[in-house]
C-alpha cells in the first residue's frame, strides 16, 4: 500500500476487521502488515510443533564394567549395548576400578577394545579410552545407514 500515516493505516485496519502488525520496527519508516494477528500467532504455534515432530533427541546411554566382569555378564551387557547402538543412541562403556583393582588399568583397556572390536559392525568409536580418577570411560556412536 505504500508509505501510509499511522491512523491512516490503522483506519484501513478496522474497516477491514483486521490488526496492524509492526513487522520490522528498525526499517525507516516502521514496516507494519494489515492481517489477523490472532490467526498469524496460531500458524506460528503449528509451524514449530511441526518442526518438533521431525526433530530426534539422541540420549547418551552408560553402561559400566569393572575389570573382573565375568563372561556371562559381560555378554549381557554387550546385548545392552548393541541395542542402545541399533535404537540410534551414543553409549558410553565406562571401566569402575575399585580398590586395588586401580594398579591394573590395562585389564579395563582390554575391556574396552574388546567391546570396541564385538561392535565394529555397527558402531564407531566416538571417543577413545580415557582415564578419569578411578573410572576410565570410551563412547561409541551408531553408524549412520
Amino acid at each position: 500500500m505504500g508509505v501510509l500515516p499511522t491512523a491512516k493505516a490503522l483506519e484501513i485496519a478496522q474497516e477491514r476487521g483486521l490488526d496492524l502488525v509492526e513487522v520490522a520496527e528498525k526499517a525507516d519508516p516502521p514496516v507494519c502488515k494489515i492481517m489477523d494477528y490472532g490467526k498469524f500467532k496460531y500458524q506460528q504455534q503449528k509451524r514449530k510443533q511441526e518442526a518438533k515432530k521431525k526433530q530426534t533427541v539422541i540420549q547418551i546411554k552408560e553402561v559400566k564394567f569393572r575389570p573382573k566382569t565375568d563372561e556371562h555378564d559381560y555378554q549381557t551387557k554387550l546385548k545392552h549395548i548393541r541395542r542402545f547402538l541399533e535404537g540410534g543412541d551414543r553409549c558410553k562403556v565406562t571401566i569402575f576400578f575399585r580398590g586395588r583393582e586401580i594398579v591394573h588399568k590395562d585389564r579395563g583397556l582390554s575391556v574396552l577394545e574388546r567391546v570396541k572390536e564385538e561392535t565394529m559392525d555397527i558402531a564407531k568409536m566416538e571417543q577413545s579410552p580415557r582415564s578419569e580418577g578411578r573410572t576410565m570411560n570410551m563412547m561409541l556412536a551408531p553408524i549412520k545407514k
